[in-house]
């Protein structure tokens, strides 16, 4: 894979489719291929003169994407400009404030854009609002006097997704400057999916039945709450808890990170890490060997296990299981025997399940789904299966896990197909029935979408093109992930880092190279994609693949908890509409016929888009036609029957 920061350094400092194509319509235009975006604002298009204020969009079929209630069209309005007297001294900035730093905001509320101008005399701001694919919400020009000015527009959406402000000024041009990873041209913000009345609401038996968790931040909960994540990353690994010599940790509920006590944010219990004081070589290790004493070793564990139960008892009363996660990338690290590996398994699976009645013991968790597979078979021979409960894998599939780089990009050759995202959890699931036991439960706790190998961030990098691919291509990887088998799936990265460019799913609006840490930010495309998703498919089981989907074409069932509405994900893939040489294309297109309903019967399902905006479709003969994009969407019906008949379990998969 591609090379990486260790996760303990990561860890511890811690589209919107305007023209829904899937509803039948033509696509979003050439906008997609990302210049538009930057571009309208800056020429002319809207410097006309006319105050518009706002548009209303439609989709490609001249359907009206519509709000919650289904009658209203959904449309973003920003109107009311007021021009107060400002201090920056850059000719032109914008932004969209908000209380909780996220710069997403709620469906239907009110919130600020927000442009700061400095010019030499009268001038005419031309300004822009658009979306994922370059489409415009909504547009106009405002007058500007002379000198250091603000100018407020007061602005709405009932319209979700990602969108790109921009602005130039008709006399004295400029554009909105680089900040940070953000190229220049645009300031970007994110309006909330709401599906209330499309997306029932989910009944949960346990709280582990949430499906999506995170890494990178950590203790953001507004950023948590705005993607839809209800599980993290907590630390206990010796390292951590004893840096310095043995017996200092003390077992304790209190010692529980404030964060976590409200009991909205699950944790995912961390373990790899072995201080300098207890390793075989008298300096730290992560996953090389396995510590000196694993009698020790084993003790520690077991206060690990008490604390943990006192905490799952205290603030986590709806959680049934504890999880812990043993090792991290051992592909990457581990440099002793698979005998010592197992031995190791051993000791902590020993130490927490005699303290902790509820542990859930996970790994060995490689960076693929294919190395695990491997690393299983190896270790089958030895064991192993006696010491872990749970699987655990990384969902990254190659090693240039990118939007060059799609999950699907060996399907279209069967010599290859396994190394597909696809392919490679198959084979998981397969090996995990095969040499271990069926019914046992899949955690991908890790899985990100960088920019392609070689770019770097810069004024003009990403372009929107790029933005768009990363949000389409993230949003089919934990699809897949899920749709094959995997329990929970885990979001890499918050915001952008240093080291490894474009996994953040916001930028860092402070460091050019990106910051761990980064507290000023704003969203890119792909994290309102997983807003989104996660805001659909959350509280789901799988139902598996659609059965005999014609290639190119990708869907998946899901059934909500407690027998509730079947949701259906689906776009399309061809490899030779997809790089970054030649372009990603939104508009690419294959019609698909899928199942909702009984032969001979007609009626009307949702279907959402990438960016969480949704549709009223009409269906016949028990059959909704749709023409699939790169863009995922989702399809929300009622008949489970059918759906069951129409898609594949995959193996040993029985859900939480």
């Amino acid at each position: 894979m591609t090379p990486r920061l260790k996760k303990s350094q990561l860890l511890l400092v811690s589209t919107l489719s305007l023209a829904l194509a899937a509803c039948g319509g033509g696509g979003g235009g050439d906008s997609a291929n990302g210049t538009a975006t930057q571009a309208n604002g800056r020429n002319g298009r809207n410097g006309n003169g006319a105050a518009t204020g706002s548009s209303t969009a439609a989709n490609g079929n001249g359907a009206a994407t519509l709000n919650p209630a289904g009658t209203v069209p959904a449309q973003l309005s920003c109107v009311s400009p007021v021009t107060s007297a400002g201090s920056g001294s850059a000719t032109l900035s914008a932004d969209t404030p908000s209380a909780d730093g996220t710069r997403i905001f709620a469906n239907g509320g009110t919130f600020n854009l927000v442009f700061n101008t400095n010019a030499p005399n009268a001038d005419t701001l031309n300004w822009a609002v658009t979306d994922t694919l370059g489409n415009v919400a909504a547009s106009g020009s405002t007058p500007v006097p002379a000198g250091s000015k603000t100018i407020t527009f007061n602005c709405t959406s009932t319209l979700a997704g990602y969108f790109s402000a921009t602005g130039t000024l008709a006399k004295n041009g400029g554009q909105l400057p680089q900040a940070g990873t953000r190229p220049v041209g645009m300031a970007t913000f994110g309006v909330l999916p709401n599906l209330s009345g499309i997306v029932p609401a989910v009944t949960y038996a346990r709280q582990e039945q949430h499906r999506f968790g995170m890494q990178g931040a950590n203790d953001n909960a507004p950023v948590l709450a705005a993607l839809g994540i209800s599980s993290t990353i907590d630390d206990r690994e010796l390292s951590a808890m004893e840096p310095n010599g043995p017996n200092t940790f003390n077992p304790s509920a209190d010692n529980l990170d404030p964060f976590y006590k409200s009991g909205n944010v699950m944790r995912l219990i961390r373990l790899d890490g072995i201080p300098a004081w207890a390793s075989s070589s008298g300096a730290y290790q992560d996953d090389t060997n396995p510590p000196a004493d694993l009698s020790y070793y084993q003790n520690y564990m077991s206060r690990v296990g008490t604390e943990s139960n006192a905490i799952r008892a205290a603030y986590f009363p709806a959680q049934s299981v504890n999880y812990y996660q043993v090792t991290w990338e051992p592909n990457e690290m581990w440099a002793d025997t698979d005998a010592n590996f197992v031995a190791m398994y051993k000791a902590v699976y020993q130490g927490l399940h005699s303290t902790d009645p509820h542990a859930m013991v996970l790994g060995p968790t490689d960076a693929f789904p294919s190395l695990t597979t491997t690393r299983l078979k190896r270790l089958a021979p030895l064991g192993f299966g006696q010491y872990i409960d749970a699987v655990a894998t990384h969902g990254y599939y190659d090693a240039g896990t990118s939007p060059s780089h799609p999950p699907e990009r060996y399907d279209s050759d069967p010599s290859t197909a396994d190394g597909s995202l696809r392919g490679q959890m198959r084979d998981l699931r397969a090996e995990m029935a095969t040499d271990y036991r069926t019914g046992m439960h899949l955690f991908s706790t890790e899985a990100g979408i960088s920019y392609d190998l070689g770019s770097s961030y810069g004024p003009n990098y990403p372009s929107a093109n790029v933005l768009y691919a990363q949000a389409a291509v993230a949003a089919r990887m934990h699809i897949i992930t899920l749709g094959e088998g995997a329990d929970q799936t885990y979001v890499f990265y918050g915001a952008d880092y240093p080291g490894e460019v474009g996994y953040g799913t916001f930028f860092d609006l402070n460091d050019a190279q990106g910051a761990f840490g980064a507290a000023n930010i704003s969203p890119k495309p792909v994290a309102m994609a997983i807003s989104a998703m996660t805001h659909t498919l959350d509280g789901t089981t799988t139902l598996g693949p659609v059965n005999g989907t014609p290639t190119g074409v990708y869907a998946y069932a899901f059934q909500q908890v407690g027998n509730g509405a079947v949701i259906t994900a689906l776009w399309t893939h061809n490899n030779n509409v997809w790089s970054a040489s030649s372009g990603f294309s939104a508009t690419y297109s294959v019609p698909y016929s899928l199942a909702v309903d009984e032969p001979g019967t007609s009626g009307t399902v949702k279907v959402i888009d990438m960016m969480g905006n949704a549709v009223s479709t009409n269906y016949s003969n028990g059959t909704l036609t749709l023409n699939l994009t790169e863009s995922p969407v989702y399809v929300v019906s009622n008949n489970a029957s059918v759906a069951k008949a129409n898609s594949t379990v995959p193996v040993g998969y029985v859900g939480m």
